[in-house]
């Protein structure tokens, strides 16, 4: 099925605008969900809003949005003076630098679209694309939509362009935060454990290698429950005693062949229903 479309907008660098199409990169309704239902008769949970004060449901209607500023202080908004905060929407990308691709930690990379050149963006299209690509950098802009103002890299990927939002320095938390007590490592350690990443070292990353195995599962159970068949619950494994010398883990790991890289799994499809046989 050929991707959609979910937006047009305008990449600028310096007097060059290059119509583009958006498309979305990732696909989040592929995820298992599952609704509340109540357990006596099945049915669909519906969910209510209650005033904590007077103990009563409230209907949406009488509901507002308000900013909680100190304990149990709140100022309220309507929706007309959150609408005025919003950003507008400028269906534009203005590049404002380059960068080499690798000054970018990926800790700040969010949601990723790639673009398509739209009608006569082709040639300004594959000259920034090439242009990147030569140059091993990415392009970081601002792009505003949905009333939000948003950081935006776009970086060549094969023969395209993908436009990646990023993270606002804010939205990050710094690795300084976190304890990490400094350790000295052996040299004889540094160079087992070198050896181990050598032995399951790949010159590129296969998406398709790895398989999302505990949906794979899920999606059996509830097929076996469409069936009306029961889930039989498997044992969990007792785990093994923890390996306390450094070297004595290592050294196992490398004796360990890994094991090959397995064909991604189709997802297994539904047995087709039987045929009633037609009455006479």
């Amino acid at each position: 099925m050929a991707a959609r479309s979910i937006a047009s907008l305008t990449v600028s660098f310096g007097l060059v605008s290059i119509p583009v199409k958006l498309y979305s990169a990732t696909e989040a309704g592929r995820a298992i969900s599952f609704n509340l239902l109540h357990k006596g008769c099945g049915s669909r949970l519906k969910q209510q809003y209650f005033c904590v004060k007077e103990e009563v449901p409230v209907a949406r209607e009488d509901m507002v949005k308000g900013y909680e500023f100190a304990k149990d202080q709140y100022v309220m908004f309507t929706p007309e003076e959150l609408k005025a905060l919003e950003e507008a929407g400028t269906q534009s990308a203005e590049i404002t630098e380059f960068v080499p691709i690798q000054a970018i930690d990926p800790v700040f990379f969010d949601k990723a679209y790639y673009l398509a050149p739209d009608k006569g963006g082709a040639k300004p299209y594959a000259l920034l694309a090439r242009a990147l690509r030569d140059s091993k950098r990415c392009a970081l802009g601002r792009w505003a939509a949905r009333g939000k103002q948003y950081i935006v890299m776009i970086r060549p990927v094969d023969d395209g362009l993908v436009m990646q939002q990023l993270l606002y320095a804010a939205e990050v938390r710094s690795i300084k935060d976190i304890d990490i007590p400094k350790t000295d490592v052996k040299d004889a350690e540094l160079k087992l454990a070198q050896q181990l990443i050598e032995q399951q070292a790949s010159d590129s990353f296969d998406p398709g290698a790895y398989t999302d195995e505990v949906r794979a599962r899920v999606e059996a159970a509830i097929q076996k429950k469409v069936e009306g068949q029961e889930i039989t619950m498997a044992e969990v494994p007792e785990g093994g005693a923890q390996v306390i010398d450094l070297m004595e883990a290592l050294r196992a790991s490398l004796e360990k062949k890994p094991e090959p890289r397995k064909a991604p799994k189709r997802a297994a499809q539904p047995a087709p229903a039987a045929r009633k046989t037609a009455k006479k």
